[in-house]
């Protein structure tokens, strides 16, 4: 790591300026429409390793995450119930699955991704598991989602909506394929709030985890982009403002890990 980079990480909670979302590709800035191309590439090489990805990022706890979301989501278990859900960026299926099985297989999930080989790797995943009767795989962008107003009982999004570049877009969409009294949930990375595990998160991520991508993977760039985006992501209270000025109202949020993730929530009432 640069000493460049270094001091890039250690001052990042300023650089976590919305506006700046749409040309930062990491602490890179690029040129408008240039980001969800190399933002491609970068999912394009780490699709049949998004676990592995994952656990290095989150040292396996983007797992516990994720079934505390699907908690909080609480998908209904009645039989015959018409409800479904849309889970956006969300390729592999990883939170599709958990949608599914926690309600018994009563309810329809469709994934939405706008990278064909995360999709790939979901749809054989789905297949293995019998789940493909409940799990729809679409490619799509999350700017412009290609479902009519009102489709959806909720909307789900986990460690991938500090990747799409126009946030904002993508949040008026998500209320409007939402229909009312529809659940908006987002899981991300966010702004460590425990004074030291701060450093400690920081040291970990900018030194340990392009090192170990790139031993495992054979390529520490994405780790290094994935790294750095989380730094540029709106922390908790300043994304809760943007459900909000979406359209979303009683907007919440929870800590996780002392704030390595949260989970903001928002309702189309």
């Amino acid at each position: 790591m640069t000493d460049e980079t270094a001091a890039a990480g250690a001052a990042y909670p300023g650089h976590r300026d919305p506006r700046e979302m749409p040309t930062s590709f990491g602490f890179r800035t690029v040129r408008e429409g240039e980001k969800q191309g190399m933002v491609n590439d970068v999912f394009h090489k780490v699709a049949t390793r998004y676990d592995i990805m994952n656990d290095l990022m989150s040292g396996g706890l983007h797992r516990l995450w994720k079934d505390a979301m699907v908690s909080v989501l609480a998908p209904p278990h009645t039989p015959g119930r018409d409800w479904h859900v849309l889970d956006v960026a969300g390729g592999t299926g990883d939170i599709a699955t958990r949608i599914v099985e926690r309600s018994g297989r009563e309810v329809e999930a469709v994934v939405l991704d706008i990278n064909g080989s995360m999709l790939s790797v979901g749809q054989d995943r789905a297949e293995k598991a019998g789940l493909s009767p409940f799990i729809t795989f679409t490619q799509g962008n999350a700017e412009v989602l290609p479902f009519p107003d009102k489709t959806f009982d909720a909307y789900t999004i986990a460690f991938g909506i500090r990747n799409v570049p126009d946030i904002p877009k993508a949040l008026r969409e998500a209320h409007r394929v939402l229909k009312r009294g529809g659940r908006f949930l987002c899981l991300e990375f966010s702004e460590v709030e425990l004074p030291m595990l701060d450093k400690v998160y920081d040291a970990f991520s900018f030194h340990a985890i392009p090192a170990i991508g790139k031993a495992v993977t054979g390529d520490g760039d994405p780790y290094k982009y994935l790294v750095e985006s989380i730094r540029k992501f709106p922390n908790q209270e300043r994304f809760a403002e943007m459900i909000g000025e979406a359209g979303f109202e009683k907007v919440t949020y929870r800590n996780y890990t002392g704030g390595i993730a949260a989970l903001h929530s928002g309702w189309k009432l």
